[in-house]
């Protein structure tokens, strides 16, 4: 994948969420943070500030290249992350807990009682 399908694919997703969970508005990734600014966990701004100018630099410029790839991916994933509502990645975190909890319980039980229950299957 070449630095100008990484850096729109990446920040594409990042507009995503700006649009839909901060209700964001405007043309370009910078115009979307500013219209958003102050619902935005203050952290995470200088994070896409940078990402809003490299993906500028490198869409816009015929020569430039994405300098510091590995850097850019890391504030992509942490702007992600950060932007995502909290409450969906806590209820994943709980369904899959009590998925894994339940299938213990289960395999608990058969361990338990194998003996009286091979009787009731295998009877007829």
């Amino acid at each position: 994948m070449t630095d100008i399908e990484q850096v729109v694919t990446r920040t594409r997703n990042i507009e995503k969420l700006l649009r839909l969970q901060y209700h964001a508005e405007g043309e370009g990734l910078h115009e979307l943070i500013t219209s958003c600014e102050e619902r935005l966990p203050h952290d995470v701004v200088s994070k896409l500030r940078y990402v809003a100018t490299c993906r500028n630099k490198v869409v816009k410029d015929d020569k430039s290249e994405l300098e510091d790839q590995a850097k850019f991916i890391l504030m992509c994933d942490d702007c992600e992350k950060e932007l995502t509502p909290r409450s969906s990645r806590f209820i994943w975190r709980v369904a899959i807990l009590l998925m894994v909890v339940m299938t213990l319980a289960a395999a608990g039980f058969y361990y338990a009682n194998w003996d009286v229950l091979t009787h009731h299957f295998l009877s007829k």
